[in-house]
């Protein structure tokens, strides 16, 4: 049965009588307690590591330790928020009004429309629970087919890669303490001292860093390849060419656990090392020596982060990374393997029970007809009434309001306005619909352009589970109540889909909960065994768990993998360059990512003080030969132009970045109209993380100030 856990029915701190939880931020999933002080008046929250966590043991970054601030803040959302008409204010109104209006848009609408006009945009931050009954209300309350998630912006392109090669996407597939055990670790597009900096204290032995720039994690790293932007893929060809010619692979574990090699060794013959320093721009000598220390470490892990995987060939570049670690015996042995750093909160839960428009719970497809039928069951309805897949992430966002596509859209955990490709676009498609209803905690630029904007509970105010990147589910437990007229988005739903003539949807967690396990049994992600009971005396429970007395798998691949003959597969892939290269016009790669002080779409973390401090806006990272040539110095500003959008901000100058490229970080509002929305043709993940660009003095002629004509 489900159960819904007291906020102190928890493990109790030494110096704190508070709710054992989980932090709101990434997908480390920090242990802390959350404690509001008995005497000290309503807003003394406070934060304090948890000790029995893996992920972190005791430790937390500078977004973790002022978490509370999230709960005591004045820019919450306390009452629902509707327009009068399209072009009016956003003004407080009821709950019953705000869900009325709701149900009349969705059902005229879909009348006139057909049940695809209403479309679903969720989150990777949302918990298990949440996401489960997204895609339920979705597919059941508003029968469309028009459903997908900002993860699929995050972890799309590893999820497909690590699936066809292992037949299971788990980011980590063995428990994040194991990397202690590497003594040697390659990090390919991954910044973990700024994303996730408790991650760090696991990397004990030599740290290989592929990165254009030299970050924080590369600073610490035993080597440092500095790759062009948007040449991960060649990169790993290059490695895995040296791997087979130079003796380094790992020929009876091939011979016994995979299947494939021999193409993959004729798909690498050209990839000699001097093609490869040509293409990525990193000599010989480290790629020799990357491998080298990779090939002779007893153990060895090689993992892969948004850097690498943000591109429109992101599920090839992975997939090289993966036939690496093959070739070198890594996965599926006990200390090492290939491993992907899932960054949202719940960004590995939130893709496997259903907010993706190609999937059903338990990881299960859903053009996949037993998968359809079993999950049917669950659900009370006809197999036949369930919809077909529907547009990816950007897709169905670029659809938003044209003749073919949605005229209404509820997002939930999402602010596409700031995080999408091509951000003003996108804005432009919200602004054309006849509907946007915002579900969140704060008023953040998605909601602003809405209809209704929904107030909704968050971290530390409901009970959820939550999977970390390492597959392991955990509990969310409420330490505090939320403030009065907010509701969580499961009680939303269920108020919601009773509207539109589909009763039965639950707001309480712990019955969506045990109704998920039900519809995930016999999946790839198995939730069936795991109870919030289990999670809270075991500090969380690895999946798959197909029964309540089953352990709980922390290393799926030891003795075979999850495919039909129980090998891993290597895939042959080839090189191919960015979707859009530099040229006369737009001389410079712009590449962009995260800073230590900021989270995501800063809705959250731009709402705190200490870290608006910390990282108070935007800024443009140059060489200093760029910014020679520009006549700017640390503080001025820039302006910076791709053929998508245009964009202001501080110049910082620095070594650290490569001479033909620009860094921002994404975290503020117009960052993202410079991306390139082309997509991955597997995973429809865009082109983040490359992009040509010019950049010039905001008070220069467009264009000019050198940079036209002018190639690095």
């Amino acid at each position: 049965m489900p159960i819904s856990l007291s906020p102190r029915a928890s493990v109790m701190s030494p110096a704190h009588v508070g709710a054992a939880t989980h932090c709101p931020y990434c997908a480390l999933q920090c242990g802390m307690y959350v404690t509001r002080e008995p005497g000290a008046g309503d807003g003394a929250v406070t934060v304090t590591p948890r000790q029995d966590v893996p992920a972190n043991e005791g430790a937390l970054c500078q977004k973790g330790w002022t978490a509370a601030e999230l709960l005591t803040g004045g820019a919450r959302l306390t009452t629902p928020l509707a327009r009068e008409r399209r072009d009016g204010p956003l003004v407080p109104v009821t709950w019953d009004d705000a869900l009325d209006r709701v149900a009349a848009g969705v059902r005229a609408i879909q009348e006139r429309h057909g049940a695809d006009a209403v479309a679903v945009f969720g989150g990777g931050g949302l918990t298990n629970e949440k996401a489960y009954q997204l895609g339920k209300f979705a597919r059941v309350a508003l029968r469309t087919s028009q459903i997908d998630y900002n993860g699929r912006f995050c972890m799309s392109s590893a999820a497909a890669a690590a699936g066809r090669a292992f037949g299971m996407d788990r980011g980590l597939p063995f428990p994040i303490t194991d990397l202690a055990g590497a003594e040697a670790v390659l990090l390919a597009g991954g910044n973990v001292a700024e994303t996730m900096p408790p991650f760090m204290r696991h990397l004990r032995g030599a740290l290989i860093v592929a990165d254009p720039r030299e970050t924080r994690t590369a600073r610490r790293a035993a080597l440092h390849l500095r790759l062009a932007p948007g040449t991960d893929l060649a990169l790993a060809l290059g490695l895995l060419h040296i791997a087979i010619t130079e003796g380094y692979a790992d020929e009876p574990y091939i011979a016994a656990r995979t299947t494939g090699f021999e193409a993959v060794r004729a798909s690498v013959a050209t990839w000699w090392p001097e093609r490869a320093e040509r293409v990525t721009g990193v000599p010989v000598a480290d790629l020799r020596e990357a491998v080298r220390l990779l090939g002779t470490a007893r153990t060895a892990v090689i993992l892969t982060g948004r850097g690498a995987e943000q591109h429109a060939k992101g599920v090839d570049t992975v997939t090289a990374f993966i036939d690496l670690a093959l070739a070198l015996g890594l996965p599926g042995r006990a200390g090492s393997g290939y491993g992907c750093l899932t960054g949202q909160g719940n960004g590995q839960g939130g893709r496997e029970h259903g907010q993706k428009a190609d999937q059903l719970p338990g990881y299960r497809r859903i053009d996949d007809q037993a998968a359809r039928a079993h999950v049917a069951r669950v659900w009370g309805v006809d197999p036949a009434e369930l919809p077909g897949p529907g547009r990816s992430a950007y897709e169905l966002l670029d659809a938003l309001g044209t003749p073919g596509g949605p005229k209404g859209l509820l997002v939930f955990g999402s602010n596409p306005v700031v995080s999408a490709p091509r951000s003003g676009h996108v804005a432009g498609r919200l602004a054309a619909l006849d509907l946007l209803v915002v579900s969140d905690l704060v008023l953040s630029e998605t909601a602003a352009m809405a209809d209704v904007v929904l107030p909704t509970t968050q971290w530390a105010e409901e009970h959820g589970t939550m999977t970390n990147l390492e597959g392991r589910v955990l509990l969310r437990r409420q330490a505090l109540a939320p403030p009065p007229g907010v509701r969580g988005d499961l009680e939303i739903l269920a108020d919601l889909a009773a509207r539109l003539g589909r009763p039965g949807f639950s707001g309480d967690a712990g019955v969506v909960f045990d109704e998920l396990r039900r519809a995930s049994a016999g999946g790839i992600a198995d939730y069936a065994g795991i109870t919030y009971e289990r999670i809270a005396a075991e500090t969380g429970v690895f999946w798959p768990a197909p029964s309540e007395d089953h352990p709980g798998t922390p290393r799926p691949f030891l003795d075979r993998f999850p495919t039909p003959d129980g090998r891993a597969r290597f895939v042959p892939v080839d090189y191919r360059p960015p979707a859009e290269e530099v040229d006369d016009d737009y001389p410079y790669y712009l590449t962009t990512g995260r800073v230590l002080a900021q989270y995501q779409s800063g809705a959250q973390t731009r709402r705190i003080h200490a870290l608006n401090d910390a990282a108070p806006g935007p800024y443009a990272e140059l060489h200093p030969g760029l910014a020679a040539r520009l006549g700017v110095s640390t503080g001025d500003m820039v302006r910076v132009e791709s053929r998508r959008g245009a964009t202001e901000a501080v110049a910082r100058v620095s070594a650290a970045i490569r001479h033909d490229t620009i860094f921002m970080p994404f975290h503020w509002e117009g960052v993202n109209r410079l991306t390139n929305p082309a997509l991955d043709p597997v995973s429809r993940m865009p082109e983040f993380k490359v992009c040509a660009v010019r950049v010039r003095r905001p008070d220069a002629p467009g264009g000019s100030e050198g940079e036209r004509g002018r190639r690095p």
